[in-house]
């Protein structure tokens, strides 16, 4: 899979009279900024750990953060920041992925913080970390200055690279730090299931904790069991960061939980039932933000109340034929998202209605891949599934539609017999093909790449 690249130095080009902004506020540096190994990190003593491991950086505008630590991350991503270097964030952490965006950005490294085999070249592993003194400085940003340039998953293609400067983060920062506000309190601590390289997992495991008074817990629990004890070990009042694939692994493992302040959600729909199935498990109310790695986070909702999509303080939306226009305070520029919205611009809310590459036409009939994928998850015995519409035609010239099905008590032939009772024939996938699991990333989206190599 090939990925799309910028060019780093034409993309944000520093003034010298930007704004600064600091590298971390809210509350004094005494406050607790992460749980590491079961004790507090203060936010001084964070800074200090930003000093040494800035120090000890190679000269080069840019590195790839592999930290699989999510405290080490939070240090390294500072730490370049510190340095005017910038975060490069591949849509995934594996070696042929991370060698093209290095091969991309000339003169870039890798660091992580433990041995890797194979390692990237030029990899530069962080120094241990001591807590010698308490840093009393905040250092100051460029508004302007590039943070980090992410990467969309390839779910819908090739992957592409957005980058984001300071300042960009700053603002794409308050909208879901107000709304965990008025469910969590100013104050409270999170636990993250999702990867801190992904757009999701910065804004939630990384701004949170650097622009509120927020705390995060620096693993990455993945089994429901590891969810539990996380979360045990840090106070309440207590925001899990989770996905759709993983709340349902959680709800259906039936394991308590401490008690949360909320759940909280992106990357996917949330299907109706699992949200209110999380929320009487858990006793808490589930959240979901919408966004995208172009615009990060731009709206929320609480799906168990309302259907419809609460835009965030100076996000406005114009829909257009191929998809819905966005303007942001973190924007320099619209971006559109391929996302067809019904736009309420009075109430500042939205419904989301499909996206335009998920519209189906065969044969003069209309559908969606989001509908049929639906009505092929309600089958019984069906686990998981992923239709996609293949990229050649047949030779009839019509591009079909194609499945992928976990269901490990069914064979094809009873999937399509309960399909077709369904869908309109024509829809049918052709081929249906029967896997032991779903090539989810981290964030449980589906690389459209993966998909087609499982096809053949």
């Amino acid at each position: 899979m090939s990925v799309v690249h910028p060019e780093i130095r034409a993309v944000s080009p520093l003034r010298a009279d930007a704004a600064l902004l600091p590298l971390l506020h809210a509350g004094h540096l005494q406050r607790t900024l992460a749980w590491h190994h079961g004790r507090a990190v203060s936010a001084g003593t964070f800074l200090t750990h930003v000093e040494q491991v800035a120090a000890t950086l190679p000269a080069a505008p840019a590195a790839v953060n592999l930290c699989a630590d999510r405290y080490a991350f939070l240090v390294a991503f500072c730490a370049l920041i510190v340095r005017g270097q910038v975060n490069l964030l591949p849509p995934s952490r594996a070696p042929h992925m991370v060698a093209e965006v290095m091969a991309a950005h000339p003169g870039c490294y890798a660091l992580g913080e433990g041995d890797l085999a194979p390692a990237p070249p030029g990899y530069h592993r962080l120094p241990p970390l001591t807590d010698t003194a308490n840093a009393t400085q905040v250092p100051m940003i460029p508004a302007d200055q590039l943070a980090l340039v992410a990467y969309t998953s390839g779910s819908t293609g090739t992957p592409r690279a957005n980058a984001k400067c300071w300042g960009a983060l700053h603002a794409a920062s308050r909208g879901t730090r107000a709304m965990l506000d008025r469910v969590a309190g100013t104050r409270f601590n999170v636990v993250a299931t999702v990867p801190p390289q992904h757009v999701y997992g910065i804004e939630t495991s990384v701004l949170l904790p650097l622009f509120g008074n927020v705390a995060v817990h620096a693993g990455r629990p993945f089994f429901p069991a590891d969810v539990a004890a996380a979360l045990a070990a840090i106070p309440a009042p207590r925001v899990l960061v989770i996905t759709p694939v993983h709340l349902h692994t959680l709800v259906a493992a039936g394991l308590p939980l401490p008690p949360l302040a909320a759940l909280l959600s992106a990357t996917a729909p949330m299907p109706p039932d699992l949200a209110h199935a999380a929320e009487q498990a858990f006793a808490a109310p589930v959240l979901e933000v919408f966004g995208s790695t172009e615009t990060c986070a731009i709206a929320s909702r609480r799906l168990t109340v309302e259907s419809d999509w609460a835009l965030y303080p100076g996000v406005r939306l114009h829909p257009r034929p191929d998809g819905t226009e966005v303007t942001a305070p973190q924007l320099d520029a619209p971006v559109v998202l391929a996302d067809l919205m019904e736009v309420d611009a009075a109430a500042q809310r939205f419904r989301l209605r499909g996206r335009q590459a998920d519209l189906l036409e065969i044969a003069g009939k209309r559908a969606s891949l989001g509908d049929l994928t639906r009505r092929l998850l309600a089958i019984p015995g069906v686990v998981d599934a992923a239709l996609l519409q293949l990229d050649t035609a047949d030779a009839a010239g019509v591009h079909r539609v194609a499945a992928l099905v976990v269901a490990p008590t069914l064979d094809e032939a009873a999937i399509l017999a309960a399909l077709r009772d369904a869908i309109d024939p024509v829809f049918l996938p052709r081929p249906l093909r029967r896997v032991a699991a779903l090539p989810r990333n981290e964030t449980g989206k589906l690389p459209r790449a993966a998909l087609l190599a499982l096809l053949g």
